[in-house]
């Protein structure tokens, strides 16, 4: 989940809260949820929320914390001709605040399905630009008959689901080109609801508050749900405030500190640049 601003004047209400509690306890660990919990046996509040506090309950806290994560706060800059003030150098802010602006985690799943397979978190403020989406990498597959392709020339296969903005879903894939020569490349099969559907998709917040006038409890967490999300993020920001270390300098405009490259290329992954 990434904003392509930072935190508006809101200084009082985001200094000691940042990132990871900002957005990740809640925002993030719900699509996790949603991504790897078993189907339920239908759309009925406690058949939906016991899925995803069983999917929560089986994310196991790495060990090594500081190599399963990484935070930084963006500095003073210019994006497409705008000047973007540092966090830092907010009016009314603490200049030597340790609040993260951004924050990257690297979970597990460890159920049958998912066991051995990384969830990678990130959310960050004066990224790139605005979007949330959940994306779902496959395994490589060998490549076996189109040798004539260079192996980094795969860009591997990939589902993307877009919450917003453009919610949507594409399918990336490697395909052979039309054509007598062994030659690939890769393609998107592509669906939007805007452009599907003459129905407006209400905001986010309009659906809630829809929800809750009409009493429909699904989308709504209960109690256990945010204690489970606690339990995994607490220890990240616990090991943060020990080290009383000032998080890493990124750049407005980018996607976020070094730390959060390396932080991929541990496991010999990059992450994906949102289209």
């Amino acid at each position: 989940m990434a904003e392509n601003f930072g935190i508006g004047g809101r200084a009082s209400y985001y200094d000691g809260v940042g990132a990871t509690r900002d957005v990740i306890q809640n925002h993030l660990l719900q699509l996790l949820a949603l991504t790897a919990m078993e189907e339920p046996i239908s759309f009925d509040a406690d058949h939906l929320r016991r899925e995803k506090e069983k999917a929560l309950e089986a994310v196991q806290v790495p060990e090594d914390l500081d190599g399963s994560s990484a935070r930084g706060q963006y500095t003073s800059g210019e994006v497409h001709g705008q000047r973007i003030t540092g966090f830092l150098e907010e009016e009314g802010f603490d200049p030597h605040s340790t609040t993260e602006t951004f924050a990257a985690l690297k979970l597990n799943v460890q159920t049958r399905r998912w066991a051995g397979v990384p969830f990678y978190l990130r959310s960050g403020k004066c990224l790139g630009r605005r979007v949330t989406e959940i994306a779902v990498m496959f395994k490589r597959a060998p490549n076996l008959l189109f040798t004539e392709t260079d192996e980094a020339e795969f860009g591997g296969n990939a589902l993307i689901i877009r919450i917003q903005p453009n919610e949507g879903a594409t399918l990336r894939l490697t395909s052979k080109v039309p054509g007598t020569t062994m030659e690939v490349r890769d393609v998107d099969m592509d669906f939007s609801y805007g452009r599907s559907f003459t129905e407006q998709s209400p905001e986010a917040y309009e659906r809630l508050i829809l929800d809750v006038l009409r009493g429909e409890p699904p989308l709504f967490p209960r109690h256990r749900e945010v204690e489970l999300s606690w339990r995994i993020v607490d220890p990240f920001i616990k090991r943060w405030e020990s080290m009383s270390k000032q998080p890493e300098a990124y750049a407005p405009g980018t996607w976020g500190p070094e730390a959060a490259h390396t932080l991929m290329l541990r496991d010999g992954r990059e992450w994906r640049v949102p289209a």
